[in-house]
């Protein structure tokens, strides 16, 4: 059964339906990640210097039933964000009915399709522009979990394109990269729950550098959105104590094509030249 928007979403796309007062609120709740939610609607009020009843107008206008019904799904939406991974598998396990082959091919597929149903493809053309252009340098990293998306990423635009770097996953040798960005510069973070607060520092300083933020996150959004100049969301979801990043790679899979497709003549140059290489080389190989 589809799930109901979230209320991050919610507030974002009716902007334009709030009254200067609403839209007060509506900042103080986005903010801090709707956790200013949970306060008493009284309390919720005084922080973003508005009357209750327009907390109430501002609840109704998302399409609840009041405070109560938004603090409700608030607070069903912070506990999907931060649930643990244990917490993951008792759900898990609830329902066992099928074999775990079954379940994860039902969920991953289900977790593509959902993920395509929400793109925005002229989001995707405009990074696919970004990525392609020679001129830009690229930064990629991610997250404990999400280490493998960026280095797949990685491994795969070197290829095609100059410029493209990986950033250690130490955050100690961060400052030296961030020297270097400009406006000149893209950094592509992944970022899934539990989101980690290193990687929003660092794309708070990326973003004052003058670069531009490329963000791969979960359905709920990793707060580096708020920086990010593009956001691609993934459904996650699975049978696992952990997320899957599966929806994140085909995303990247289809990039990667359109990166070479807008540039074939310099990715079948570097194609080409990386062949020569490694006929020449003899270190590369086993004889």
């Amino acid at each position: 059964m589809e799930s109901r928007p979230l209320v991050r979403d919610l507030l974002r796309e009716r902007q334009s339906d709030l009254t200067a007062s609403e839209r007060k609120l509506s900042a103080v709740l986005q903010e801090d990640s709707l956790v200013a939610g949970l306060q008493s609607i009284t309390r919720l009020a005084e922080m973003a210097e508005v009357s209750t009843p327009t907390v109430i107008r501002l609840a109704r206008k998302l399409g609840f039933d009041g405070f109560p019904d938004l603090q409700n799904a608030i607070r069903e939406e912070l506990a999907e964000r931060i649930k643990r991974p244990l917490a993951k598998l008792d759900a898990a396990l609830t329902d066992a009915r099928d074999h775990i082959v079954s379940q994860f091919a039902e969920t991953v597929s289900s977790n593509i399709n959902r993920t395509l149903d929400r793109l925005d493809l002229a989001e995707f053309d405009a990074v696919g522009q970004l990525l392609s252009d020679p001129t830009m340098r690229i930064y990629l990293l991610g997250g404990r979990i999400t280490r493998s998306n960026a280095h797949y990423f990685f491994n795969h635009l070197q290829i095609i394109r100059p410029n493209v770097h990986l950033l250690d996953s130490s955050p100690s040798v961060w400052p030296q990269s961030l020297l270097d960005m400009n406006e000149t510069s893209v950094l592509v973070v992944f970022d899934i729950r539990r989101y980690e607060r290193e990687l929003e520092k660092l794309a708070r300083l990326a973003v004052e550098q003058g670069a531009r933020i490329v963000l791969f996150t979960d359905a709920w959004g990793s707060p580096i959105e708020k920086v990010a100049a593009h956001t691609f969301r993934s459904m996650v979801e699975v049978p696992s104590s952990w997320d899957s990043t599966l929806a994140i790679n085909f995303l990247i899979e289809a990039l990667v094509a359109e990166i070479q497709r807008l540039g074939p003549d310099q990715s079948a140059e570097r194609i080409a030249a990386l062949e020569n290489m490694l006929g020449e080389s003899r270190i590369f190989r086993n004889t």
